[in-house]
């Protein structure tokens, strides 16, 4: 039993674990450059926010609402995740950067971990105003008041995250389960931040559908005469 347990844990975490690990032995924190700095500014977005003249100005540049512009709610988006929930301890938004954005980081490298977070933030702010338009009465809409509702945090990214980590690594079952507990998030409390996370879930599994398309045709075209792979036919 103890060794099929074993493993399972080495089929499922091994690949990540062993590159993560790698990484923080040789590196260091010089692995997660992006991620230090983005737990920084998290830091300082939080301390602002919370004094009178900081404020204003962080929900100016960082704060959306589905009642926003368009327009403006895209140009606040990037940094919107990095502006912690005013009514959730900051420690858990500091902590899902640290571990999630850094783990990804590591596996998938600085500017591919951006754009990932940024597309499965993005899913969720689109998504508001779909469900807001959608109504309460149907299964992925929302009430009008939640148009008013200040939509910032890491949370949608770090799950975004954290399903893509896990396809590029191998740990089905573990990806399963991110998707699996976010589910029951919505089942249990049906509110906005719960079906954002769906919504950041299925576009990062849309992007998973086209990398996983687009690697199964490359796996299946003859290199081309002039690569360096190419070799005439063999004769008989």
């Amino acid at each position: 039993m103890s060794g099929s347990v074993a493993g399972f844990a080495r089929r499922e975490w091994g690949p990540l674990l062993g590159t993560v690990r790698a990484a923080l032995v040789t590196r260091r924190w010089k692995a997660v450059p992006m991620t230090l700095a983005a737990v920084c500014l998290t830091a300082l977005f939080q301390l602002a926010q919370n004094q009178d003249w900081g404020y204003q100005p962080v929900q100016d540049i960082g704060s959306v609402r589905a009642e926003d512009p368009l327009w403006l709610a895209l140009l606040r988006t990037p940094l919107s995740l990095f502006v912690p929930a005013l009514d959730l301890p900051v420690w858990g938004a500091l902590a899902q950067v640290l571990l999630v954005f850094g783990i990804a980081e590591i596996c998938l490298g600085r500017w591919r971990t951006l754009a990932v977070a940024y597309l499965a933030t993005l899913c969720g702010t689109l998504y508001a105003r779909v469900g807001i338009a959608l109504g309460p009465d149907t299964p992925f809409g929302l009430p009008a008041a939640d148009a008013r509702v200040v939509d910032t945090g890491p949370s949608a990214a770090v799950v975004g995250l954290a399903v893509y980590v896990c396809w590029r690594y191998g740990a089905r079952w573990t990806g399963g389960l991110v998707v699996v507990a976010m589910v029951v998030e919505v089942i249990v409390k049906p509110n906005l931040a719960g079906k954002e996370h769906l919504a950041a879930i299925a576009g990062v599994l849309v992007l998973i559908g086209v990398r996983a398309w687009r690697e199964r045709r490359q796996e299946g075209v003859e290199p081309r005469p002039g690569t360096r792979s190419w070799k005439p036919p063999i004769k008989s």
